[in-house]
């Protein structure tokens, strides 16, 4: 019986989700070989995020000896599920997953644990109360969002030259880690001061057209709004060009800030449109590429390999443009 089969018994099937019985040494192996055939299963392509995260990945197959197999669940936690069920039935040696959704994804853990195949998960993460790093994938590979939305809070209340604060908030994909941490890290820290509201929190799914879409419907209801904290880049030049289409002023008589890195972002930073945006890389290739290396030499891998995360203002963001995506 070989080691996936011994891996793979399935324990019990439940709510959803699936529960595997691991061997003695708990997380499944890896080989060590001169070449690795590896699952990447992206959520989606619709945003320069995601589109360079991707290309990291092909980009660090030819270096780093990959025979990579790559999918795209087009926003879909549904088939980024069956995808990874496609990546098992081909055999692949390590699967890199970045999880649309905390709690829909976890079945697609539990399935390549059973298969003896080592998951690590990028930049998002699982519902931590079902499955663990170093139990039931390897290790999160990602930013702290929390100190993302911690650090554009701290800088929107030293930037913000009005009296009172009134405050919308563009949420993330909902359901997503980046989405809950961003949220929880921005919000707890305006919390603390009686001059700044949040008016109104609504999804624009990370998307740049439904930030848009979004962000004028809540300029009806609160034409007041002086603050606009979008999760991503994608979200806040949408809500640029919906104040700007209502003839308001970003950089102006409202503050929009977020969390990305783009260069559309560092642009409109540039062009006195944006305060802030928080870095969260998405060039995970290069890491996915030395932490698989390292489990295969046997080595024990910490159960959060974070990335470090730079922030960028109207002092740094014409320095740093041109290496942007």
């Amino acid at each position: 019986m070989n080691r996936r089969t011994i891996l793979g018994t399935v324990a019990a099937v439940g709510f959803g989700m699936i529960t595997s019985v691991a061997g003695a040494d708990g997380l499944p192996a890896l080989e060590k070989k001169e070449r690795y055939k590896v699952g990447f299963a992206q959520m989606e392509s619709n945003n320069p995020w995601r589109i360079a995260e991707t290309k990291s990945f092909h980009d660090t197959a030819e270096s780093c000896n990959w025979d990579l197999v790559a999918t795209d669940a087009a926003g879909s936690a549904a088939k980024q599920v069956s995808d990874v069920d496609s990546m098992i039935a081909q055999g692949i040696d390590v699967l890199f997953l970045p999880p649309r959704e905390e709690k829909p994804l976890i079945p697609a853990v539990m399935k390549a644990r059973a298969a003896g195949i080592p998951t690590f998960l990028v930049d998002r993460s699982v519902d931590s109360n079902v499955a663990q790093a170093g139990e039931h994938y390897v290790s999160f590979l990602g930013s702290d969002f929390i100190w993302q939305g911690q650090q554009v809070a701290e800088w929107t209340l030293e930037n913000f030259k009005g009296e009172k604060g009134i405050i919308v908030e563009l949420e993330g994909t909902t359901g997503s880690s980046p989405a809950n941490d961003r949220r929880k890290g921005f919000d707890d820290v305006m919390a603390q001061h009686d001059n700044m509201e949040i008016v109104a929190s609504q999804s624009g799914d990370f998307a740049r057209d439904l930030g848009r879409q979004v962000m004028e419907t809540l300029l009806q209801a609160h034409p007041d709004v002086n603050i606009v904290y979008a999760h991503n880049d994608e979200m806040a030049i949408g809500a640029i060009q919906a104040l700007e289409l209502a003839g308001r002023k970003p950089g102006e008589d409202v503050l929009v800030v977020s969390i990305d890195g783009t260069r559309d972002a560092l642009q409109a930073i540039i062009d006195g449109k944006m305060g802030v945006t928080v870095e969260s890389s998405p060039f995970f290739g290069p890491l996915a590429c030395e932490v698989m290396n390292r489990y295969a030499e046997g080595e024990e891998i910490e159960p959060w390999v974070q990335v470090k995360d730079r922030i960028f203002t109207a002092d740094n963001a014409a320095e740093f443009i041109d290496e942007a995506y």
